[in-house]
């Protein structure tokens, strides 16, 4: 039978089709081998996307241990993660520094983003989870370019956590915030626990099983069943159920929910 390039042909529910005639194709995956014809030359992909991509792509394929099929769409994926992290820190137009780069002190989000950050890539690097780890740096990049402003220290971290994966866009990256020393000396930022804590604790309030409102209590209280009582019967919502109820029973799950069980007086 014909052999269909990846453009040729497309997916299309559980299987694939020819895009010129619409019939249904077998899909197979085979080693890459010279009798096949099916060989990438990675000097061709570097060529065309960088050894950075081509280096992100193959530890963002799956896990080391298994056998994937090479995409080079997938190659283009990651190429556009790194343009995002580039534009993240760099003016386009005029190739400095983005003026979103300050030296103002992070704010208790940006520490909670870097933070877990921190947390994913260090352990996956670990335990060799790559794809987990630079799916992670996806993440923190899509919620850093909501910021209004980026503080250096925060920008640092990141294009450490990234430069295993991405070493010459990260040094490039280095050099431009300001380092002489080669990022491969810097320090590997350290994951501090603190700043993954929440502030407050919501906790949704029932009536009889129902939510009827809720309430913000202050990480240091949430856990004193009396106060966080208090503060549920208080609530102006709340107020209005019990005022011709009787409470027969308090439920208080800590950092959960309340319920309180009434009847009619």
């Amino acid at each position: 039978g014909k052999k269909l390039s990846d453009d040729e042909a497309e997916k299309k529910g559980d299987g694939f089709v020819d895009k010129s005639t619409g019939a249904k194709v077998e899909a197979r995956a085979h080693k890459m081998s010279k009798s096949r014809g099916n060989v990438i030359n990675p000097d061709n992909i570097i060529a065309q996307y960088g050894a950075d991509s081509l280096r992100l792509y193959e530890m963002f394929m799956g896990p080391l241990e298994q056998v994937k099929p090479w995409s080079t769409k997938g190659v283009e994926g990651v190429n556009r993660f790194l343009n995002r992290a580039w534009r993240l820190l760099i003016n386009e137009d005029s190739g400095e520094l983005s003026s979103k780069i300050n030296e103002d002190e992070p704010t208790k989000d940006q520490l909670k983003a870097l933070h877990e950050a921190i947390k994913k890539v260090t352990e996956d690097i670990e335990s060799l989870r790559f794809n987990t780890a630079i799916s992670s740096l996806m993440i923190f990049t899509n919620e850093a370019n909501q910021w209004k402003t980026i503080p250096k220290s925060i920008a640092q971290d990141f294009v450490i956590l990234l430069s295993p994966f991405a070493p010459h866009i990260c040094e490039e990256l280095w050099k431009m915030l300001g380092n002489n020393d080669s990022i491969a000396y810097a320090e590997w930022p350290e994951f501090v626990e603190e700043y993954l804590k929440e502030d407050s604790i919501l906790y949704p309030i029932q009536i009889n099983g129902k939510v009827r409102s809720e309430i913000n209590i202050s990480s240091q209280k949430a856990g004193d069943k009396e106060y966080v009582l208090e503060q549920a019967k208080q609530d102006e919502k709340i107020k209005e159920y019990l005022k011709d109820s009787d409470i027969i029973k308090e439920i208080f799950v800590p950092q959960r929910i309340i319920n309180l069980v009434v009847k009619p007086s």
